[in-house]
């Protein structure tokens, strides 16, 4: 949706101070939002929908709304004192140089930087790990605003090409460019129609393999579904038109597939998934067999996740679940797959193998124990295992490379330390440091810590809490409560400068690990998905209590905030449990979850969240849908609802329609916002002024909201 804000009249906001340290709270007098007659029977049982009207993101009529709703929002945060401190304070913080984990192409390593206030990183290439040699891809060259984002890269075996894709105003729709690394030429090759997609090279470099869907219509862009994925193969320096069809499956329209050749040149592997269920197929076939020659399969079953790791001709090692819910490594020979054949390499542990990647016959595997990061290099034949140091808790991202390589690098992260980018001695399993940032605080001041809570059927969820070192419980402290729980997503800890004047202010952010997510393996995730969802709200709001038994915090001095599926937890605990919370930020949320699956790519969630045209599932998602569960005459806490205008993953539809049901119901003085950000998506490829103001505009809102001076 394109919205051009108006100039509206802004309705009377009438502020109430309170004791100073307490929350303070605000009577804000909401725009009238019109509703329909609109009803739907869902298996004999009619749910209203009163709000159907602002799903049509071209109309005038919604743009109006998104703009009056703007400016309502807009007058309550320009009175809020701690914005403009917050957003001198959030600019001094991200103002520092930023490097991803370099990996090496041919004789070039690769790598993304930031020097600090760039709108968006550029990629560099150099002849060793961060020592820069000159710029080869710069997105804040392609608009005036930032907005014009890089979204994958793709190198070619020999280092000499890069394929890589451009998204415009945040959208999941992305155009396929390829550049020449060595040259810095630009090729002419334009791909487009592509989403969720990353190209794969032949290892000839003759050209790529990459999926696309069909054209959408016109003006259909942001919220027609997608369907119909299909495989193509683009050779260099010919146009999209006479791309190469390699595979579709027209029986199953919404099967999305990968294909990738493998690094001998010898076989193409067909990845195919049906939305976010931690389940795939594997197929395989030579890599140049004539056009039409089916692929054989390694496993298509449904159940179990399959990840190709590498070969040695017919022999090819994957990660899978199959009885190993927490992960193993195993052998399948292509001529022979049967699972009664597959043979294990690395056997399933007591932490989540999350990873493995393959030099020669040196294994680095990632595994997940407690939330946090554990990595070993394994002998490929033996299993026999050692570990490689890791600077204490937190995250590792990298490892990428080719089996050739005797070394690759690695970047290391916590909640208080974006910590350093690693160069690793596959020999030895020796490190050393590549580079490590400065920035504008201490990280020696904060500590992070992790506990553990029962949730309501008595399951043990851990939970990190980051805070000031020393700093003790009181009973009100502002407690900012993070989550997420599903699709097999794990959170780490990860460095986030958004909680750093948080915890300037003797504040405390919590992240649990709730069921639904990946933390503890297949088993982790099945606990919290479909009928078994509601565990992963009862898993944050024991989060939550278990912060208030530990007097680390109150009702009143208590944020919960998540984005997208974790949009969708805050607004089910704002809808569960409202007067356990001082304050609620949504941000790109599933708040509708009885229509979701009818826009965009919301229909490869169903296998996650379950579909109301089912009816044994309906009843389910009734139950704890956001959008359905609104009180009228309830007291709400303050609530900050985020979305954006180009946001086709989630459309904002959710967030418009759940912000005017939740002003039309609120029974207390909290105020109900909406933030609808322009030319911006799901989250992917955000300008970094507008991830500051976001940020700042968040902060502000729940600092004022907690009684945060």
């Amino acid at each position: 949706m394109h919205i051009r804000t108006r100039s509206v009249l802004v309705l009377a906001l009438l502020a109430a101070c309170v004791a100073p340290a307490a929350p303070r709270l605000w009577k804000v007098a909401f725009p009238r939002t019109a509703t329909v007659a609109q009803s739907d029977d869902y298996h004999g049982t009619a749910i209203a929908d009163p709000y159907r009207w602002l799903e049509d993101d071209n109309s005038a009529q919604t743009a109006g709304w998104v703009a009056e709703q703007n400016a309502l929002t807009e007058s309550v945060l320009s009175r809020l004192p701690q914005r403009a401190a917050l957003t001198a304070r959030l600019t001094e913080l991200w103002n520092y140089q930023r490097l991803s984990a370099p990996a090496k192409h041919g004789s070039l390593w690769s790598w993304s930087r930031n020097d600090g206030l760039q709108p968006q990183s550029v990629t560099v290439v150099g002849r060793q790990p961060g020592v820069e040699e000159r710029v080869l891809l710069d997105p804040n060259a392609w608009s005036a605003d930032g907005t014009v984002a890089l979204g994958a890269e793709s190198w070619s075996d020999d280092g000499r090409l890069v394929a890589y894709t451009v998204a415009e105003g945040g959208s999941d729709w992305v155009v396929i460019r390829v550049k020449d690394a060595l040259t810095g030429a630009d090729l002419p090759d334009r791909i487009e129609h592509v989403k969720f997609s990353t190209p794969a090279w032949r290892p000839d470099a003759t050209g790529f393999f990459y999926s696309r869907y069909p054209a959408p219509a016109p003006g259909e862009e942001l919220s027609a579904s997608n369907h119909d994925m299909a495989v193509y193969f683009h050779r260099l320096g010919t146009a999209q038109g006479a791309d190469l069809p390699v595979h579709s499956n027209p029986a199953e329209p919404q099967w999305n597939f990968h294909a990738s050749p493998t690094e001998d040149g010898r076989w193409l592997v067909l990845v195919t998934y049906r939305g976010d269920a931690g389940r795939n197929l594997m197929h395989v076939r030579p890599l140049d067999a004539p056009q039409g020659t089916p692929f054989a399969a390694l496993d298509d079953t449904w159940e179990t996740k399959l990840d190709y790791v590498g070969n040695d001709g017919d022999r090819f090692y994957l990660l899978t679940t199959w009885q190993a819910p927490r992960g193993r490594l195993v052998e399948v020979d292509a001529r022979d797959p049967a699972r009664a054949r597959w043979k294990t390499l690395i056997a399933e542990s007591d932490a989540t193998l999350e990873h493995a990647a393959l030099f020669g016959d040196t294994l680095v595997l990632t595994r997940m124990r407690d939330a946090h990061h554990v990595v070993t290099l394994a002998d490929l034949h033996s299993g026999d295992e050692e570990p490689v140091p890791l600077p204490g808790l937190g995250s590792v991202s990298g490892f990428a490379g080719t089996r050739a390589q005797d070394e690759t690098c690695f970047a290391f992260t916590s909640f208080t330390d974006p910590g350093a980018i690693w160069r690793l001695r596959l020999a030895d399993a020796s490190t050393s440091l590549v580079f490590r940032p400065k920035v504008a605080f201490d990280p020696d001041a904060f500590v992070t810590e992790q506990v553990f809570c029962r949730s309501k059927d008595g399951t043990r969820v851990p939970m990190f809490l980051v805070h000031r070192a020393g700093l003790a419980p009181d009973g009100a402290r502002p407690v900012t409560l993070y989550g997420y729980g599903g699709f097999d997503v794990s959170l780490n800890p990860a460095f986030n400068v958004q909680i750093i004047p948080l915890l300037e202010h003797d504040g405390v952010y919590a992240q649990p690990s709730l069921r639904g997510g990946g933390e503890y393996g297949e088993t982790w995730h099945e606990a919290g998905r479909l009928e078994r969802k509601q565990n992963v709200f009862d898993d944050f709001l024991a989060a939550a209590q278990f912060l208030i038994d530990q007097r680390w915090t109150s009702p009143a001095h208590l944020a919960i905030t998540g984005r997208s599926n974790g949009g969708l937890l805050v607004g089910a605990a704002l809808t569960q449990r409202p007067e356990l919370f001082g304050c609620a930020i949504p941000g790109v949320g599933v708040m509708d979850m009885l229509r979701y699956h009818r826009f965009t790519i919301g229909w490869a969630w169903v296998p996650e969240y379950g579909s109301a045209d089912d009816p044994a599932q309906f009843p389910f998602l009734r139950a704890y849908s956001p959008l359905h569960n609104l009180r009228p005459g309830t007291h709400y806490p303050p609530t900050l609802v985020l979305t954006a205008d180009h946001d086709d993953r989630v459309v904002p539809a959710h967030s418009f329609k759940f912000a005017a049901a939740l002003q039309a119901a609120q029974g207390g003085n909290g105020p109900v916002l909406i933030r609808v950000e322009t030319r911006a998506g799901h989250g992917s490829g955000k300008p970094l002024a507008m991830r500051i103001s976001e940020a700042a505009d968040s902060l502000a809102f729940e600092f004022a909201a907690l009684g945060v001076n």
